[in-house]
């Protein structure tokens, strides 16, 4: 009796900190935290992982644990994607009804910035080619994916302001200098 009164202790806490695990990654990804809760997340995994060679006997007790283990891998998928994302700037913060939901992209504002992706890609690649770098040029969809992620930092920064990128070499480097886009009213 005293063994299932440990086992059920010990995986009352494990739920409860899934719980606060799940609680805190959400205030991460919606901007309210501003670090990501690695050391919780790895306490947690290292006392699910003391389970896993652990022979639970009750039947109950078992099916409690697999539930337990289940629900955090698949939360830890899900972070992960969404980290993914984060890194390759393509996730956009889900924010409370208090506050309004950052405006999306029209059609033409996509294609716009495709363009520009487009013209930039092209500079750099003569730039890399004039540099004489030692390495291949990175792939269209890493540049974009580089844009995405600095666009992403940048317009946070510059108060939601578009931003533009340029192509320079300085002393045969080359550079990628970002500065937000001139409105075009101002004239």
């Amino acid at each position: 009796m005293p063994e299932r009164q440990v086992l059920l202790r010990a995986l009352d806490n494990i739920g409860e900190d899934l719980r606060e695990l799940e609680i805190l990654y959400e205030r991460y990804f919606s901007g309210e935290e501003k670090r990501e809760p690695l050391r919780k997340r790895e306490q947690l995994q290292k006392r699910l992982r003391q389970f896993v060679n652990r022979r639970i006997m009750k039947t109950d007790l078992r099916f409690r644990y697999e539930s337990l283990a289940a629900r955090y891998h698949t939360y830890a998928g899900y972070w992960d994607r969404i980290l993914r994302l984060m890194d390759e700037g393509r996730y956009e913060r889900h924010v409370g009804s208090r506050r309004p939901a950052p405006p999306t992209a029209t059609n033409q504002e996509h294609s716009s910035r495709q363009n520009e992706n487009e013209s930039t890609y092209q500079q750099m690649l003569k730039a890399h080619q004039e540099c004489a770098l030692g390495r291949p040029a990175p792939s269209r969809q890493q540049f974009d994916a580089y844009l995405a992620r600095q666009r992403s930092a940048l317009t946070e920064k510059f108060g939601g302001q578009e931003i533009e990128f340029r192509v320079v070499t300085e002393r045969g480097k080359l550079k990628i200098t970002a500065r937000p886009k001139k409105s075009p009213s101002t004239t």
